[in-house]
């Protein structure tokens, strides 16, 4: 079965400046699986393993939230690790926080719930993944990747009109559909 997630989509000329910009991080530490421009995303709601006779109901209600509310601008910029730098498991940069995001991401939650999805179980942390620490790193090579993190200035704006339903397979990303947001939300 296929792997589904709901994500929003930065657009082409960020994801290259985002990738750009954190060339810095890729040269410290090498060793991390650094994501490509084009898989760059911001996760709405990770699915799983789902039937693929469910996309359309799954399309149906993306399009039912995203009916009621209106594209708004992310401010994209920081970088950080989850859990932190001494322990980096996910190298990501963040999110400014943005009430209608929020309130995006719960409506979201609410209709996948309804869709008979299990209630996520941690807080919503907007991100976009630049690389995942695969392998257990060495101090130096942590402490040059929390460097690196720290020196960079990077800010850009993204647009989000949509959210997409995107499918993991065998190492790259495919959309099967998306739901415009409103423009009079």
């Amino acid at each position: 079965m296929p792997r589904l997630f709901v994500a929003i989509d930065p657009g082409v000329a960020v994801r290259d400046a985002v990738f750009s910009a954190t060339r810095s991080l890729r040269d410290a530490a090498p060793d991390v699986s650094w994501v490509s421009p084009e898989k760059l995303h911001l996760t709405m709601r990770f699915l799983g393993e789902t039937d693929e006779a469910r996309v359309p109901e799954l399309l149906g209600a993306m399009g039912d939230v995203a009916h009621s509310h209106r594209g708004m601008t992310l401010a994209l910029g920081g970088v950080g690790a989850f859990p932190n730098f001494r322990r980096a498991r996910v190298v990501w940069m963040g999110v400014a926080p943005e009430p209608r995001l929020e309130l995006l991401h719960h409506d979201l939650e609410t209709a996948m719930v309804g869709c008979g999805y299990e209630v996520e179980g941690r807080a919503f942390r907007p991100h976009l993944t630049l690389g995942r620490v695969r392998e257990r790193m060495d101090e130096a090579t942590l402490k040059a990747l929390g460097r690196a993190g720290k020196a960079m200035s990077f800010s850009a704006e993204a647009l989000v009109g949509s959210l997409e339903l995107m499918e993991s397979r065998a190492g790259r990303y495919v959309m099967l559909g998306s739901a415009t947001l409103s423009l009079t939300g």
